[in-house]
């Protein structure tokens, strides 16, 4: 009887471990979705993440496409699991998921980031090199800005300037558009929303190449942070209050302030936070100095290189950066995919 037991103890101690062997191999063989971020920084930084992911600890990963609001609620719903580049707490969607406990903010992985409205700095001091006399010289904070609509003229609204925002569906869009309102300076400015990423920052290119005054919404880091020389115009400081009312489009009486304190962070949901310790462990040790990243993004950009090919040149670049969020036996198999 005792043969039996121990006999019976053995075949389920092995279908136990069949079965997990089996939930661990079905588990790899089902991709991780990663959000498919439009902008630069999280477009490399989400390839750098997956490279890691697939090379370093054998997981398949793929991305899926959407506006920022609508790849935080799939986040939220796990039917994403991984967001490269998330500005945590901008959004009413983020805020809810997080209180909730349906997704969280892990690592802190750009120091020193920052998003506001910029002007060329030739705007205000102006150019000796192209010749450019200061257009607006006394431009100093977004209050300044109602003395200067005719230096930003707008060509298909005369009589107002044109302030170039974030396209639609986009965060920042919501708090640029109420930020406009809050400062008094919708009716002196259109709000005017390029197509997309790459078209806004086409539009603002093109006009400091030529020379032209451009009033634009942008953050750092960016290619475009290390190619020109741009100045932030000041606003209010920081109030908790006042931010709510600018992340709420509904809010028919939004108040003024600087946006939220910029932290960049690795957003995953509950479900990738309990199943993948691993890699929970090492986004939150991912942490990309930003001069390097500025760097990386000018090169991409300027030599249109597509963000997959973009990541595997600063991984081979930068291996002391990215060697210290792994363990060794992860760092080696990155190395020798390289």
């Amino acid at each position: 009887m005792k043969t039996i037991q121990a006999l019976l103890a053995g075949l389920l101690l092995a279908a136990g471990v069949a079965s997990t062997d089996s939930a661990a191999s079905a588990d790899r063989h089902t991709p991780i979705h990663f959000g498919a971020l439009t902008w630069e920084s999280g477009a490399l930084t989400t390839e750098i993440l997956r490279l890691i992911t697939e090379h370093g600890y054998g997981y398949l990963t793929d991305t899926l496409p959407g506006s920022t609001v609508s790849l935080e609620v799939a986040l939220a719903r796990n039917d994403l699991q991984v967001i490269a580049e998330e500005w945590a707490g901008r959004s009413p969607a983020w805020i809810k998921a997080e209180q909730a406990g349906q997704v969280f903010a892990l690592g802190d992985t750009v120091k020193n980031a920052e998003e506001g409205w910029w002007v060329p700095d030739y705007v205000i001091n102006g150019d000796n090199q192209r010749d450019l006399k200061p257009a607006a010289p006394g431009l100093k904070t977004v209050e300044d800005l109602k003395r200067y609509p005719e230096v930003f003229r707008d060509p298909e609204s005369p009589g107002k300037g044109r302030f170039l925002n974030s396209p639609s569906g986009w965060t920042s869009e919501t708090v640029n558009t109420q930020k406009l309102k809050a400062y008094g300076l919708d009716e002196f400015y259109t709000n005017f929303r390029s197509g997309s990423g790459a078209a806004m920052d086409a539009e603002i290119s093109a006009a400091i190449r030529l020379g032209h005054p451009v009033l634009f919404y942008y953050w750092n880091p960016t290619p475009l942070m290390g190619r020109y020389k741009l100045v932030r115009l000041e606003e209010p400081p920081f109030d908790a209050q006042a931010w709510a009312t600018l992340t709420n489009a509904g809010n028919p009486n939004p108040k003024g302030s600087q946006s939220l304190p910029a932290k960049l962070s690795i957003g995953v949901s509950k479900a990738f936070r309990e199943g993948y310790p691993e890699l929970v462990s090492m986004f939150e040790k991912v942490d990309i100095p930003i001069d390097r990243l500025n760097q990386a993004l000018a090169a991409m950009s300027e030599n249109r290189t597509p963000p997959r090919d973009a990541a595997l040149a600063f991984l081979r670049d930068n291996p002391e950066v990215w060697k210290a969020w792994l363990p060794a036996e992860v760092t080696a198999k990155v190395e020798g995919s390289l």
